[in-house]
């Protein structure tokens, strides 16, 4: 049986393989995969007759969707590299996106459209614009030389003689997902076809994907664990529930509605479901939850699997610039709940100190990737590149002095630890550790004690500017049911029995919740602690 090596493969194979197999659901319409397939290759002709050029940019802002993903896969087919814009952006913030990759053709909405015009004028490099709903209204004010035409115009466009007219490998430009930009602006990871490709292999057979699953889409497909979703379930042949909820409540119910097998979300989210009754039949056939984008809370963790016992947990972390690192089999939770577990199929991670030597068991140090999910830098920033993206030097990770071609790694600016049995355990950002009294504090672990109290619901912990301490930690956290009640001498009379002097927070700010997200899902601490400093003065003291 052929193997995928691009990502269209992925969708093409899949048709070949079993075209009336149901690939993608939105609402009550299913599309199968040699219906998908279709789409997506007469997408790909309309691009490529659009005059999208090798590597040349086609930016999708949308919803989920049929069209987001059809337009996803279609532009790399024809050799374009696609750019999927998060639908929770603010006008503003997807046009510094358009500007700052040079985007030639924008698959949108009219709805979406209308408050982005004003902002297009600065995308010189835009030439077309695609509506999947042009029916609703062709807005007016596109810049001199922009074209607009519909959906269903795109796929009748004929391509030019002979196609693209190139080949492409796996190891060209594929997509450039953005980063939330909390630190700062948005930065664009580069990534190839064989990254995701390999990735989507990786993720698939340590979950055990197959035919026969469903997967539920929650997260935003801008964010690569959202990508990853289609991206596993094409190549295990599996379907794929396209979910945009408002209410966690929605998930519950598309969960049992579709009867879901495998769930991947991000713990704010599941924070709030675990908060939630299941309905009994979901335990039937949910055959995997697996967590990314930060630590589950322990507790978190205990109550989803009261709701689903049958269900395997999977703990994964990863970065967007090598997409998954590691993951924690179902059948060491129980042993080592903090853990991270050990680098997914096809990867090595390393715990490298400053020097480029590797740390001894235990000891703090540097996470460092090397593998095919390896991405390709960031756009536009050879800085930021040289930063994350360097050299493995000679004698680690197999590299020998002789070697003539440098192996690049990507350096994460996460601290974790190995044990002596080779687990891994995250122990903070470098940017984000609060360093105070003289000791280095990570405010996951500080989070992860308030969680274990059972008197919060939603937490972030932060370290501001104190005169004595160095930094103070500063926590904002909501109550368990919602409101903006929390006990505060009990919180605090919990954090002085389980924590070391020197990590009891200093404040906590009661708010009501849910507290903020970035556009992927995460509580947002960067948001939280710059509002934080700068309103500190007018809060009041009873609930700092």
């Amino acid at each position: 049986m052929r193997e995928a090596h691009l990502l269209h493969e992925l969708v093409l194979l899949g048709a070949e393989r079993s075209p009336d197999a149901p690939a993608l659901t939105h609402g009550r319409e299913t599309l199968g995969y040699g219906a998908l397939a279709a789409t997506v290759q007469a997408a790909a002709s309309g691009l490529a007759g659009l005059g999208v050029g090798r590597a040349e940019r086609v930016a999708v802002y949308l919803e989920k969707r049929f069209e987001m993903v059809a337009a996803c896969f279609a532009a790399p087919t024809m050799g374009g590299v696609f750019v999927p814009v998060n639908p929770l952006l603010k006008p503003e913030q997807v046009a510094f996106i358009l500007r700052d990759c040079d985007v030639r053709v924008l698959v949108t909405s009219a709805e979406r459209l209308k408050a982005l015009a004003p902002g297009l004028a600065a995308c010189p490099a835009l030439r077309h614009v695609v509506l999947v709903d042009a029916a609703a209204g062709l807005p007016e004010g596109l810049p001199a030389g922009v074209g607009l035409l519909a959906w269903a115009e795109l796929a009748a466009t004929a391509p030019p003689p002979g196609g693209p007219g190139h080949r492409v490998i796996d190891t060209d430009m594929l997509a450039i997902l953005y980063t939330s930009g909390s630190t700062g602006k948005p930065k664009g990871v580069v990534l190839s076809h064989r990254n995701m490709v390999a990735g989507a292999k990786s993720v698939a057979s340590y979950l055990g994907n197959h035919a026969g699953d469903t997967l539920l889409a929650a997260l935003p497909l801008s964010f690569d664990a959202g990508f990853s979703q289609l991206t596993t379930a094409f190549h295990a042949g599996a379907r794929v529930v396209l979910l945009n909820y408002l209410l966690p409540r929605d998930v519950l119910r598309a969960l049992e509605r579709e009867r879901v097998t495998g769930l991947t979300a991000v713990p704010p989210l599941y924070i709030q479901l675990a908060a939630l009754e299941w309905p009994s039949s979901i335990g039937a056939h949910l055959r995997y939850f697996a967590n990314t984008g930060g630590r589950m809370p322990r507790e978190t963790l205990q109550l989803l699997r009261q709701r689903v016992p049958a269900a395997r947990p999977f703990l994964m972390y990863g970065l967007t610039e090598a997409f998954r690192s590691t993951y924690l089999p179902p059948e060491e939770v129980d042993r080592r709940p903090d853990s991270i577990g050990k680098a997914i199929p096809n990867a090595e991670i390393l715990v490298l100190r400053e020097d480029g030597t590797e740390c001894a068991p235990d000891e703090p140090g540097e996470l460092v990737h090397r593998g095919a999910l390896v991405g390709m830098g960031y756009w536009n920033d050879p800085a930021k590149t040289a930063e994350r993206y360097k050299a493995l030097p000679a004698g680690v990770g197999g590299r020998e002095a002789g070697l003539v071609l440098p192996e690049i790694a990507v350096y994460s600016g996460d601290t974790v630890r190995r044990d002596a049995e080779a687990f891994l355990y995250f122990i903070g950002r470098r940017d984000e550790m609060i360093k105070t009294s003289g000791y280095r504090v990570s405010p996951t672990e500080v989070e992860e004690v308030l969680y274990a109290t059972q008197l919060v619901g939603e937490c972030v912990a932060f370290g501001v500017d104190d005169d004595r301490l160095g930094q103070a930690i500063q926590v904002i956290a909501t109550a368990p049911d919602g409101s903006d009640r929390i006990d505060l001498d009990a919180l605090l009379a919990e954090c002085r029995q389980r924590m070391p002097a020197y990590m009891v927070p200093a404040g906590i700010d009661a708010r009501p919740g849910p507290l903020p997200r970035n556009p992927n899902g995460k509580l947002d601490r960067k948001a939280l602690s710059t509002a934080w400093c700068e309103g500190a003065a007018t809060v009041p003291a009873a609930v700092r």
